[in-house]
């Protein structure tokens, strides 16, 4: 598919970093030339140089050929104006970028009259994760399937826990909760997608999927921390932090937001009015304890510095155990090293947003027999969770999962049907109209029947 992208920023030089990766053509728009330089060569693509609202521009880049238009510059006016030429060049589709909180109400007109195809805000959608994960206290990621009736949750072995030193094959007879455990991260052995013999260790970090009151289940029978959150510490006032606070406000939590600028915290006091606002500075241990961390149930580091956010999310960890910790990190260079360290649940907007586009972009090539409704890129981008919608003429329906011929690397982890969570087995059935969840290391799947391994000739 060819794809044009307009802003070779964070996002956008991740987004074609990701879609190049999965074959598609890419060309990126951008009027600095040196960053738009180093991108082209660094992953082999094409690119044009200048002002991605031009016409003449757009035309350069190929957009009357393309089938789809990203607009991710750092202004919300200048993406919507990129779709709105592009679709009268000719582009099928078109994505824009709007993360401005005033537009929010308006986004339906905006769709409507501009014909978007996708409007995407990295800190809406970041902050929905977040406060999805803090409804559940244990875990360190939470990813909604099946509108919800199912979850992939990620949680970290802790050294007294019965599951330590256990295989898989013996989980059922510890927890009566059915999970299927997808993928378990270990140290320098990395990401492993793990068979029934497979024996766990303490500090593993691992990924289940279940049906939200088997997850529920699963954590109170180990006994894992299961008391709900209440009050929520946020240290940085940008936009996700706004987004965030307004969702857990809305819930019924009780939100306290530390800024170091002041006439951001007067805004913010006008746009929250049932939050307490701080003036100080988080990165200051003194103003952290002061303004009472170590009461809160969940803290989150939300500036705009990776660096200032990994080292309070250290601090809270060692000093407030009890506290639950999130982190927003936005470079995926240094992913070794934040792996290895104490950061509690790492987020990303950048990779929000990734997430939301490649679902799109699978559910354009998606054959007639299955689409790609969810898609979440897990552990770096090493693994993804796809939700498919089985079509009536799919091959994978009507044959028992122990008979399909399925790729190496590649669980079913669940199957949604008629509002039931099914953990398969062997002998379970796919059926036309199922919800079926695949995790894999396999990159690139667009249809429910690419989990078949192909065959030769």
């Amino acid at each position: 598919m060819k794809i044009v992208i307009v802003g070779d920023g964070k996002i956008g030089s991740t987004l074609a970093e990701q879609l190049s990766r999965e074959g598609h053509e890419i060309t990126v728009i951008d009027r600095c030339g040196e960053p738009l330089e180093r991108t082209t060569e660094d992953l082999d693509i094409l690119s044009v140089e200048g002002n991605g609202a031009a016409y003449a521009v757009q035309m350069e880049a190929g957009v009357d050929q393309s089938q789809l238009l990203i607009a991710v510059t750092a202004s919300d006016e200048l993406n919507l104006l990129c779709c709105l030429i592009a679709k009268k060049a000719g582009a099928k589709h078109t994505i824009a970028r709007v993360r401005d909180p005033a537009y929010m109400g308006e986004l339906p007109l905006i769709t409507d009259d501009l014909g978007l195809s996708l409007v995407v805000n990295p800190e809406l959608t970041c902050a929905t994760e977040i406060a999805r994960t803090l409804r559940v206290p244990s875990a360190i990621k939470s990813d909604p399937f099946s509108n919800g009736q199912a979850e992939l949750l990620k949680f970290q072995l802790p050294p007294d826990c019965p599951l330590a030193g256990k295989t898989l094959a013996e989980l059922p007879g510890l927890v009566r909760a059915k999970v299927l455990v997808c993928a378990v991260e270990r140290g320098e052995q990395g990401v492993i997608i793990p068979s029934g013999q497979f024996r766990l260790q303490a500090g593993d970090r691992i990924s289940f999927i279940a049906s939200v009151r088997d997850a529920q289940a699963f954590f109170k029978q180990l006994h894992l921390g299961t008391a709900p959150i209440r009050q929520v510490m946020l240290v940085g006032g940008g936009r996700l932090a706004y987004y965030l606070a307004k969702q857990l406000i809305d819930a019924g939590l009780s939100v306290k937001i530390l800024e170091s600028d002041l006439a951001r915290c007067e805004e913010l006091s006008e746009l929250l009015p049932k939050a307490t606002v701080l003036h100080g500075d988080g990165t200051n241990e003194k103003s952290l304890l002061e303004a009472g961390v170590g009461q809160a149930d969940a803290f989150a580091a939300l500036t705009g510095i990776d660096e200032e956010n990994m080292l309070m999310s250290m601090f809270v960890r060692k000093n407030c155990p009890r506290v639950k910790v999130v982190t927003k990190i936005n470079r995926d260079s240094f992913r070794s090293i934040t792996d290895a360290l104490d950061l509690g649940s790492i987020f990303s907007p950048r990779s929000s947003t990734t997430n939301r586009v490649c679902r799109y972009v699978r559910a354009m090539q998606a054959s007639a027999g299955s689409t790609v409704e969810t898609l979440y890129k897990l552990l770096g981008g090493s693994l993804e969770a796809l939700e498919f919608r089985a079509g009536g003429d799919s091959a994978v329906c009507g044959v028992p999962l122990q008979e399909l011929p399925l790729r190496r690397n590649l669980l079913i982890g669940c199957i949604s049907r008629s509002g039931q969570v099914i953990i398969p087995s062997g002998q379970d059935v796919i059926q036309p109209g199922d919800s079926v969840v695949v995790v894999t290391s396999v990159a690139g799947l667009g249809a429910l029947d690419d989990i078949l391994e192909r065959r030769k000739g």
